[in-house]
């Protein structure tokens, strides 16, 4: 017996190449990775700060056009720190789409500030600029205005900002743009986080580039950047012993994990087209079912599929999807659950949010990984069109 055939029994033995578990969103990393690991690591830089980040920030800017980075701990430090650069405390209202990862709203809750939750439009799955209009309009005849507008960049796709930089901008009211499922993505052919004051990226573990754990504050403001740098530093002044006139937050990012930041980022462009060709093979495959409906590409940008995510006729047939998958070893997830339906969230008020609960009900999101093999994604493909077909046969 051949060596490939050793191998291909035993892993079959163990639950191997036909059974092993498809996860949604993997981290995508190989030798480069490990190399820059390994190099920041014989350097000795282990603590947090060192050449790596400097060096990661710089790549960083540069990479999405922003003037000056900060390499964080996570992305829901960045989203904290920005909202206190932009003079958000205690009784603030901040405006934030329903359609939305925790974190957005968890950090506004961070300052003691108060979201308020807005639905979003169904050409993109974002913000929708009609509300926030209708808001900032609402609150401007009260006097009243919001301290900040957070837009989310939904699934890897940017939020329509040549209406809402624009509303912003009219009421004098700041933009924090949460772009930590965008890294990748265009609007306008430009990259996301510099469309509103701060923007804000995530390298969580399941993001188009990791660092395992990590995130990135941007702007063109060098005075906001590098207060962001203070405040994630404990806030310690430049005194030979530890000062603080101010309390500080342990947010900077590790040398360490700056190395493998650098490596992930190089092969960022690489890692968005696999993903947006895994996105085409899932449309071009199950486009023949009418209940079936994928989310649309808005025209304002180019999305980098993050995740491919779709709507299904109904919240039971997509219960069962799941379901399916989940029997044949492969991840799926609902998409996120509007925040104005958490209960930790309940007490908050919120426009419209009806579009937001539709896809939360119906909508699908499947393995979309960088790394995500043809084999795999076959094998996903076929998963799915059993069960709908078993349900189309059963109607």
């Amino acid at each position: 017996m051949s060596v490939l055939g050793e191998s291909t029994d035993r892993e079959t033995l163990a639950g191997g190449p036909l059974n092993h578990r498809i996860f949604l969103s993997p981290p995508d990393v190989g030798p480069d990775e490990r190399q820059a690991l390994l190099d920041a690591f014989d350097s000795n830089w282990i603590a947090p700060l060192g050449p790596e980040v400097d060096a990661f920030e710089a790549d960083f800017a540069q990479a999405v056009g922003a003037g000056h980075a900060a390499a964080l701990s996570s992305g829901t430090a960045g989203l904290h720190l920005g909202l206190i650069l932009l003079g958000v405390q205690p009784g603030d209202e901040v405006f934030v789409p329903t359609l939305t990862f925790v974190a957005t709203a968890n950090a506004v809750v961070y300052v003691g500030a108060r979201p308020f939750f807005l639905d979003v439009d169904r050409a993109s799955w974002t913000l929708d600029p009609v509300l926030l209009e209708q808001a900032l309009s609402s609150r401007a005849r009260e006097g009243r205005l919001p301290k900040a507008v957070i837009s989310v960049d939904l699934y890897g796709q940017c939020a329509n900002y040549a209406a809402i930089s624009e509303l912003c901008r009219a009421y004098d009211v700041p933009l924090l743009q949460d772009a930590a499922e965008a890294l990748g993505a265009t609007f306008g052919g430009a990259p996301p986080g510099t469309q509103g004051a701060i923007g804000v990226f995530s390298f969580n573990g399941n993001k188009i580039i990791t660092t395992s754990g990590g995130g990135m504050l941007v702007s063109n403001d060098a005075g906001k950047v590098a207060r962001a740098r203070h405040l994630a530093s404990q806030a310690r002044e430049p005194a030979l012993h530890y000062e603080h006139r101010e309390v500080g937050y342990n947010y900077r990012m590790s040398n360490l994990l700056a190395a493998v930041g650098r490596a992930q980022l190089r092969s960022l462009g690489g890692k968005v087209e696999r993903r947006r060709r895994h996105f085409e093979a899932y449309r071009a495959a199950l486009s023949r079912y009418p209940q079936l409906a994928f989310m649309p590409e808005a025209p304002w940008g180019r999305a980098s599929r993050w995740l491919t995510c779709l709507t299904c006729g109904s919240e039971s047939e997509r219960d069962a999807l799941i379901e399916s998958l989940a029997a044949a070893n492969i991840e799926s997830r609902p998409v996120w659950k509007p925040l104005h339906l958490q209960p930790a969230f309940s007490r908050f008020e919120c426009a419209g949010g009806d579009v937001a609960r539709d896809l939360f009900e119906r909508g699908l999101c499947l393995p979309s990984g960088s790394s995500l093999s043809s084999a795999d994604q076959a094998r996903v493909i076929e998963r799915l069109e059993q069960q709908l077909s078993r349900r189309g046969a059963g109607a």
